[in-house]
This record gives C-alpha cells, structure tokens and sequence, in this order.
C-alpha cells in the first residue's frame, strides 16, 4: 500500500510538473541597446548609397521599439518604414516575399486586407536562429529591394550580437 501510494504521489508530481512547464514559455527579445543598434545601421547604410530613409525595428510582437528617419527623408517613410517591420515580425517572413506570393497566389491576395500590414518590400526579420525575435522595416529608397538591401546589411553587422 505505502509504494502504491508513493508511486501515485511522484506520478502526479510529475503530471503537475510538465503541466506547468507548459503553461509558461520563455521567449527571446530584442534590447533597445540592439533596436537602436539596427535603426542605425540601416539608416546608414541606405545613406551610404544617397537613399534618405526612415529605419524602424520591431519586437517580437511587432511593437516599435526604434525608429530613425534620416534627414531628407520623407514623412511618408515613417509610416512605410513602421507597416514593413510590423508586417514582417508578424508573419516572421520578409515583406518582398510576402509581395510575391500576393501577385502569384490568388488566395494570398487578402493578405493586404489585414489592419496594419503593408505588403511591400522592405521588411526583413531579425533572427536569433530559428526564433523571430523582431523586424526592421525601411521606407524611403527608390525601390523596396533597395529598402530590404539596407535591412539585410544592418542585420548582418549585427550578426554577432544574434546569436
């Protein structure tokens, strides 16, 4: 009786325990320090090659959490450079390759409907391994492919810092 006891109590401890583990996820963010970082480097690599832009970065949620606008960028960029970090974070993919399954799949094409997307190039997701931990989105180069080449040199100055 007392081992058919202890084994049912370590049994249930055991039930409890695993019940709880995953009931709570721990999940990696972005510091300010590394979103600033970003902005940054976005900002001026797209600077570097005479694109006035406006650089935001995302967490993981999508919330802002950096933005810098260079000085002849427009006003408009703020908003483009916000919608392509926020639409990327969200669908952990790149808004270029969001754009084009939108022009080549005819049931993709609602996804510009959602509130708050913009399904343009120019967002790309910051990855530490597999896990989206955020997204930089830029608005204000003459193309969103030369939008998304800014994002991807910041990210990879940074590289280190991701892993």
């Amino acid at each position: 009786m007392k081992t058919t006891t202890l084994a049912s109590v370590l049994a249930l401890t055991l039930i409890a325990s695993t019940a709880s583990g995953q009931a709570i996820r721990t999940e990696k963010n972005m510091s300010l320090e590394l979103a600033n970082q970003i902005a940054a480097a976005t900002v001026a690599a797209c600077s570097a090659n005479n694109h006035n832009v406006t650089a935001a970065v995302v967490d993981r949620a999508g919330n802002l959490r950096a933005l810098q606008r260079a000085d002849n960028a427009g006003p408009h960029t703020i908003d483009a450079a916000q919608g392509k970090a926020y639409t990327s974070a969200s669908a952990r993919n790149t808004t270029s390759a969001m754009l084009e399954n939108v022009q080549k799949n005819p049931g993709a094409a609602t996804l510009v409907d959602i509130p708050g997307f913009l399904v343009l190039g120019g967002g790309v997701p910051i990855r530490v391994g597999n896990e989206v931990v955020g997204a930089v989105g830029v608005g204000g180069a003459p193309g969103g492919h030369l939008d998304e080449q800014c994002a991807n040199a910041a990210i990879a100055q940074v590289a280190d810092l991701l892993k």
